[in-house]
């Protein structure tokens, strides 16, 4: 049996070792925890220093970033972040806290993956554009213009050809394929009989950019897309009225070539459809220039207003075959909503020097409003 003296000199000596283990393990604690701190520290400013950097020194790419209005730094930074513009959007948001860049403005920027942060910040500093900005090769389809200046303006402005656009536009199984997407759109266009072009009036006018890889069917397509973008809000409205795509837009190609202001082109429309009502042919020479292929504006002789095209709406009641060119969306309201129905207008006629249209009720009134300003008769 142990004594007193003996028990306790082996208490202490456990006791002794219990505090060499627990100051070892201290030790160990503190050296694993300083290491990690360093670790974790060369890591935090190998990235920080990294993403300081040029996301890709290299790269001649053009990023288009949208900043709205009220953007915080950090938004800033995410939004150079996910389109890949820097590395970090987290670094960028403290690199300029740090150095006191401020100010950003709102609007488009074009940017790219070579400009360090320092350039970005200065340049978010100067204001970007206020509509989003084009990059690389594009077409503008114009308002009213039809498919074969379509092909024109696609030649001058891209490596297709205009031969190879008219192709595309009586290409059945591209057509069938377009039509199978957008059913509400195409539908009545399909029924048509005698048309020119089955999509005239239905390549929406705007600015399609034009990519490496895109094709010809492509760009089509994006037109076509837009179209219905466009008019879908309006499908049931047309309905409605118990029209048809293609009727409505048969009288807005009309309407897109006579009249220039809202106004003008919604008392246009009412003309329009008034003279459909009593079946009263359209007379609208818009339709002539189509029908004998001549540039809108040039000199229309006799015989072009003889001619006996179905398009000839001097001729022939209806609307037409189609629309005579592919018309805005400025101009398909206006169908929708026409103006002074009521007033029985069934004649206009234009001053060319002032723009001023004249609406008049009877033959006779719309004769002494022709010879009063002396334009073309309407």
């Amino acid at each position: 049996m142990l004594n007193n003296q003996d028990q306790n000199g082996q208490d202490k000596t456990t006791r002794q070792r219990k505090q060499t283990q627990g100051h070892s393990i201290i030790r160990w604690v503190t050296i694993v925890l300083a290491v990690v701190i360093v670790a974790t520290g060369f890591i935090v400013y190998h990235y920080f220093s990294g993403a300081l950097e040029p996301l890709n020194p290299d790269s001649k790419q053009q990023i288009q970033i949208n900043v709205p209005e009220g953007s915080s730094t950090r938004q800033i930074g995410s939004i150079l972040q996910e389109k890949k513009v820097v590395k970090s959007g987290a670094v960028f948001s403290y690199y300029v806290k740090s150095h006191n860049i401020t100010n950003f403005k709102a609007g488009y920027y074009v940017l790219k993956p070579s400009m360090t942060l320092n350039k970005i910040a200065k340049k978010l500093q100067k204001g970007g554009s206020a509509t989003p900005v084009l990059l690389g090769k594009y077409v503008l389809i114009k308002e009213g213009e039809t498919i074969d200046e379509v092909g024109s303006t696609i030649e001058k402005s891209s490596n297709f050809t205009q031969k190879q656009f008219i192709a595309l536009m009586n290409d059945k199984d591209f057509i069938n394929s377009l039509y199978k997407k957008y059913p509400d759109l195409l539908g009545s266009a399909m029924k048509a009989s005698n048309v020119r072009y089955r999509l005239e009036g239905y390549l929406y006018p705007a600015t399609y950019s034009l990519g490496k890889k895109t094709t010809l069917k492509s760009v089509v397509t994006q037109m076509v897309a837009k179209e219905n973008d466009v008019l879908k809000p309006y499908y049931a409205k047309i309905k409605k009225q118990k029209m048809t795509v293609q009727e409505v837009l048969s009288l807005a190609a009309l309407v897109e070539r006579e009249g220039n202001t809202t106004s003008d082109r919604q008392k246009i429309a009412g003309v329009f459809l008034n003279r459909l009502a009593i079946k009263m042919p359209l007379q609208s020479d818009v339709s002539v220039y189509y029908a004998v292929k001549k540039s809108f504006g040039s000199d229309l002789t006799t015989t072009d207003l003889k001619d006996k095209s179905l398009y000839n709406l001097r001729l022939h009641k209806g609307y037409g075959p189609g629309p005579v060119n592919n018309p805005s969306e400025k101009s398909v309201l206006a169908v929708l909503h026409p103006k002074d129905r009521s007033k029985d207008y069934l004649y206009f006629v234009a001053n060319l020097k002032t723009g001023k249209i004249y609406f008049s009720k009877t033959y006779d009134e719309h004769l002494a409003n022709a010879a009063s300003q002396d334009p073309s008769n309407k």
